[in-house]
């Protein structure tokens, strides 16, 4: 092998395998090796497939890192370890889709009652024992609309959601009423958010309390009591709304249902739920559940 780039008239074997960094047995084992025992290429073509799926993969997930692409490997039935495709990663500059910073729209300077918080020392085991809400703004080409949520604080799944042009309690009502017709409400049942003016107002809570559901606020200044669902917020803009460009409302509440819906709810792997989706995770929760 090493012939093939000195000469051996102008180079000794001890200086060719100083420059190559190959060891003298190695060089002399080379020579004698018969051409049929030459080494073959280490599976090139299983490596090129490899990388296609996991191209294919990060351009399904552009905010997937190497770790929810391994897991999303082995549904395939493909088991690769996580260093393996971390390294395929980098070699082929798959890097996840840049973060953008929050920015906060409560408005918790109203004379509204507020409520303790219910959820900060609560450990949630099952479904339906803590939902969480919140609102945040989505620039259009022409305007900003407003988008209302309600996450499930067990599961992670998206159960109720509203868009419209403005941000009053009917919008967050909108969401609520959804969750409501979509789920059980079993007694005992806490309803989390921030403490601003649309969950705070009397429309609101009345919902609330007809349906003998308790409230729950976060604390003054406090960012992590409704954590959860802001992370669902800042997944559904860096993988759907960051990436494109809706034409006006009624496009981008089409785009927006179809990703909470099928793509969020049903297909995307959540690392807090042991890397299943929320509806599988619920499923498999239930199946395990004494009858």
């Amino acid at each position: 092998m090493t012939d093939q780039i000195f000469s051996e008239k102008r180079l000794s074997v001890r200086r060719k395998c100083e420059l190559t960094g190959i060891a003298r047995s190695s060089y002399y084992r080379e020579l004698k090796r018969p051409p049929s025992e030459a080494k073959p290429q280490r599976e090139a073509k299983p490596q090129q497939e490899l990388r296609g799926e996991i191209a294919q993969i990060a351009l399904e997930w552009p905010s997937y890192g190497y770790r929810r692409i391994q897991r999303e490997l082995r549904r395939r039935n493909r088991n690769v370890n996580r260093k393996r495709v971390l390294r395929l990663m980098r070699e082929e500059s798959l890097l996840c889709a840049p973060k953008r910073k929050k920015i906060s729209i409560a408005d918790s300077r109203h004379i509204l009652p507020v409520y303790p918080n219910l959820a900060k020392d609560l450990t949630v085991s099952a479904p339906n024992q803590l939902w969480m809400a919140d609102i945040t703004y989505i620039s259009l080409p022409k305007e900003v609309v407003y988008l209302a949520v309600l996450i499930d604080a067990f599961s992670r799944k998206a159960i109720g959601w509203a868009l419209d042009r403005h941000m009053y309690a009917d919008l967050a009502l909108k969401a609520l009423e959804m969750a409501l017709a979509a789920r059980p409400v079993p007694q005992g049942l806490i309803h989390h958010s921030d403490r601003g003016s649309q969950y705070a107002s009397w429309l609101y809570t009345r919902k609330l309390n007809l349906h003998g559901i308790k409230i729950s606020m976060s604390r003054t200044g406090n960012p992590y009591d409704n954590a959860r669902c802001e992370r669902f917020i800042k997944t559904l803009k860096e993988e759907e709304i960051y990436l494109y460009e809706y034409d006006d409302i009624n496009d981008a509440r089409l785009r927006i249902a179809f990703f909470i819906d099928d793509v969020y709810n049903k297909k995307r792997l959540h690392s807090k739920l042991g890397y299943l989706p929320p509806t599988e995770f619920e499923q498999a929760f239930f199946q395990l559940a004494p009858a």
